[in-house]
């Protein structure tokens, strides 16, 4: 049984989506959730990656996949988890690939789950519209980033979330500034935030700015998300941030 069912979409590719699925997956395990991420972005699976999972591969047990668990415990279904060759890619057109969505949600062996948070791919084509018509989504967190035109395209997947009557929780603004090793100013090097302004336009709440931090994607390409320190405030904070939202919508 999946108690509730997180989708994380962004309408561009390239703005942290995967990784914000995953630090949603850590933040709630760390608040004690039982916790699965289903990996729907079938050409371009990155979350065996970023939990140090790549040399592991999913099993089939009476017609059911055994998703991988992380070191937390963290249930992972993703396509990469399944080939042979994790570099070769995925040549399929779109039906194929909405199917194998629907499979990964249908046919995987999740067991008791308080959240099952579904990494989307870029976009709002198939598979994006396959996972809202047939997957009893919750909710739905929408990833941008600082830039202009990121911006008018994320505008995109929150008027077809609200067309396809998904609850959107909120939005997380990624890579929003670093901050100066030295002096400790914030630096914005996509230009001032908007994501405030586009929030309070189309009525969602803004519920975290991620800053760009070394440290942390490191973390992210040698496979230990789960690993980062309480130091990361802002990037701790997500998983207190969507909880609160889901109890007032509730």
């Amino acid at each position: 049984m999946i108690k509730n069912i997180i989708a994380v979409m962004s309408g561009k590719g390239g703005v942290g989506k995967s990784f914000v699925s995953s630090l949603l997956a850590v933040n709630l395990r760390r608040e004690g959730k039982k916790v699965g991420i289903m990996d729907a972005d079938i050409t371009g699976p990155s979350i065996p990656k970023i939990f140090g999972l790549d040399n592991e591969r999913a099993t089939v047990i009476d017609g059911k996949i055994q998703p991988v668990e992380t070191k937390t415990g963290i249930k992972v279904m993703s396509l990469n988890l399944l080939l042979e060759e994790k570099n070769k890619p995925v040549i399929w057109r779109g039906p194929l690939i909405s199917n194998a969505v629907s499979q990964f949600y249908n046919d995987t062996e999740w067991g008791e789950l308080d959240y099952l948070v579904i990494d989307l791919p870029p976009g709002t084509a198939d598979v994006t519209l396959t996972v809202m018509q047939s997957i009893p989504l919750n909710s739905m967190i929408i990833v941008t980033s600082p830039q202009d035109l990121v911006n008018l395209i994320v505008e995109k997947s929150i008027h077809m979330g609200k067309k396809m009557n998904i609850s959107i929780l909120g939005m997380v603004e990624n890579m929003s500034y670093t901050v100066c090793p030295d002096c400790g100013k914030k630096i914005f090097l996509y230009g001032k935030s908007k994501a405030e302004r586009i929030s309070r336009e189309l009525n969602i709440k803004l519920l975290s700015q991620l800053p760009i931090n070394s440290e942390f994607t490191s973390l992210c390409d040698t496979g230990c998300i789960e690993d980062f320190s309480p130091e990361f405030k802002e990037f701790g904070d997500l998983g207190k941030k969507v909880l609160e939202n889901i109890k007032e919508s509730e």
